[in-house]
């Protein structure tokens, strides 16, 4: 399903195939009268690398996670660029032709900010609070009563835990 943009001439439909149908989006960029529709995607930034050009210019290439190159020669998006490798961003950009080829320009770039849900560590301390809210019904009645063993504790949570990791794990 193409996301559609309402606007002063009615709704416009995105047209975008560099990017994912999973969270893309448009936007209208200009007041001016210019409306013309700017594709933005959240994605994992795997790389940040500058090339001279033959001409002496610097071009800065951004890849996404899916190795999708994303450039630009503006020094003010490219001041944004350093330290966003293995991060997600909000990236703005426009595919131009040129010569039979595609080149996909990079308009803007948003750090966003990290999701604790993603991360493996994030989920096993999430799988670990679960399963030790969810103890006092894992274990044997007289629990309560007794000093339960550590090793004894550790082998009734752990497979409840490992569950609820990969439940957290599988719905990112």
């Amino acid at each position: 399903m193409l996301p559609t943009l309402m606007g002063g001439g009615g709704a416009r439909a995105c047209t975008d195939t560099a990017v994912s149908r999973r969270r893309r989006r448009c936007v209208i960029r200009g007041n001016s009268g210019n409306d013309s529709l700017v594709p933005e995607a959240e994605v994992q930034i795997a790389n940040v690398k500058a090339v001279k050009t033959r001409s002496g210019n610097t071009r800065f290439v951004v890849v996404d996670g899916m190795g999708r190159e994303y450039s630009t020669f503006k020094e003010q998006i490219a001041a944004k660029l350093p330290g966003l490798e293995g991060k997600r961003a909000r990236i703005k950009f426009h595919e131009q032709e040129r010569g039979g080829f595609t080149n996909v320009y990079l308009d803007g770039v948003e750090l966003l900010e990290e999701d604790e849900s993603t991360s493996p560590r994030d989920a096993d301390e999430a799988a670990w609070k679960t399963a030790m809210e969810a103890a006092p019904y894992l274990l044997s009645p007289d629990a309560a009563e007794r000093a339960v063993p550590p090793e004894e504790l550790f082998d009734k949570l752990q497979p409840f835990k490992e569950l609820v990791a990969d439940d957290i794990e599988r719905d990112d």
